[in-house]
């Protein structure tokens, strides 16, 4: 069973599963999926196209899978929202559906927490286990890896992507590639350091950590990226690796220290 308040409205052509709480003035259109033991608070709205995992929370007036905010979209076009489980979407969140006939899905994996005002754009693609703060904003075809934390004010370019366990600082700019690991911070943006707090909180052990300050100081002091990507497969660890791994996919280009 579903609790459902009198004053929500759920269009008939959506699929509900079991344990829902739907609260005042929730709206539910047609082409949504919803899985079991959600909460929708007063006044969010669900739109065509979202599918949503278990045990997901919308606050009050989160709006998911609005229509891509792309002059060029044709309305017509049945792209989607995918969420998966235990995310938390407070006061005000929007996330649009894809605005891409190829993808056809903005992709939010489980267990992210999207604080006050953020917002997920379209075609975006965006993992598990991230904290997105107050007021930040994502542009169409960003990715987000695991465990990245977003800090409050942030802007990303459209087609950024941010690697596992970044930490962004408060109001960056952010228009190229985030490296994963480290903390970007600044307008115009650069790397500050190793993200220790973020690694620690992960489980990381110090000895994995002492091996990324010596992929930073590889990185930031080799007089070639070449030459700095083959020193980083030189220190046989599967960080390192990862690192080196995300440079080179890199088609933006990245942020790097500060001149």
């Amino acid at each position: 069973m579903n609790e459902i308040h009198p004053s929500a409205v759920i269009h008939a052509q959506a699929e509900l599963g079991a344990n829902n709480h739907i609260g005042p003035h929730v709206v539910i259109e047609p082409d949504v999926v919803i899985g079991n033991g959600n909460q929708f608070l007063t006044g969010a709205v669900i739109k065509s196209g979202a599918h949503i995992g278990d045990n997901n929370v919308f606050h009050e007036h989160a709006v998911i899978a609005g229509l891509p905010q792309d002059l060029s979209f044709d309305a017509a076009e049945a792209t989607r929202v995918s969420i998966g489980d235990n995310n938390t979407f407070r006061e005000a969140v929007t996330v649009n559906r894809a605005s891409t006939k190829e993808n056809r899905i903005t992709q939010i994996g489980s267990d992210n927490y999207f604080m006050v005002g953020s917002h997920i754009a379209h075609d975006c693609q965006l993992g598990n286990e991230i904290v997105v703060a107050p007021y930040a904003g994502f542009a169409g075809h960003v990715h987000i890896a695991d465990k990245a934390f977003i800090s409050g004010g942030v802007m990303v370019h459209q087609f950024v992507n941010i690697g596992r366990l970044a930490m962004v600082g408060g109001n960056a700019k952010i228009t190229q590639d985030v490296l994963p690991f480290f903390i970007t911070d600044g307008v115009p943006a650069y790397v500050k350091g190793i993200n220790i707090v973020g690694l620690r909180r992960a489980g990381l052990l110090a000895a994995d950590i002492k091996v990324l300050k010596q992929a930073y100081k590889i990185l930031f002091t080799t007089a070639s990226l070449e030459r700095a990507l083959r020193e980083l497969m030189n220190l046989d660890h599967d960080l390192a690796t990862q690192l080196h791994d995300f440079i080179s996919a890199s088609k933006r280009s990245f942020h790097r220290t500060e001149k």
